[in-house]
């Protein structure tokens, strides 16, 4: 397993990122402000992620997808494991948004986050489109946080 820091053609990674942001306008705001990381296994790409530098000690993880196929395997906490360790010299907490989903929450809290606020209603305002995850319509957005 090889997790690569992606400098230039970041827009390629850009199908990947739509399954954890399916607003393209949305990755467009934070993916050239931030850091794109790209884990490789088998030589093939599993899972991609971006954290910004929010300022204040605080960095954000924007976005983090694993291709469907290559899902509980581990490479989406090797992700997140590496971006701890990417942040930890120049923050002081990590924080991410997420949709109010039954499976994504649980996956953040065994990497050591907690709830801290929600936006209601996040969803159905800033989204195009309804977004729906393990058979739920998301409406809220779920602010997480982690100290480092």
């Amino acid at each position: 397993m090889e997790i690569l820091e992606i400098t230039s053609n970041k827009r390629e990674y850009l199908p990947l990122l739509r399954l954890g942001d399916e607003q393209e306008e949305l990755i467009n705001g934070y993916l050239y402000r931030g850091t794109l990381f790209a884990l490789y296994d088998g030589g093939r790409l599993r899972t991609a992620a971006v954290v910004t530098d929010e300022g204040g000690g605080v960095y954000e993880l924007q976005n983090l997808a694993t291709v469907p196929e290559s899902q509980r395997q581990g490479y989406g906490k090797a992700m997140v494991a590496h971006i701890v360790q990417y942040c930890r010299p120049r923050a002081k907490r990590l924080i991410l948004g997420t949709g109010d989903s039954p499976l994504t929450l649980p996956f953040y809290a065994a990497c050591g986050f907690q709830e801290t606020h929600r936006v209601r209603d996040y969803f159905l305002t800033h989204y195009d489109h309804p977004i729906f995850e393990a058979g739920r319509q998301l409406t809220d957005k779920v602010y997480l946080s982690r100290t480092l």
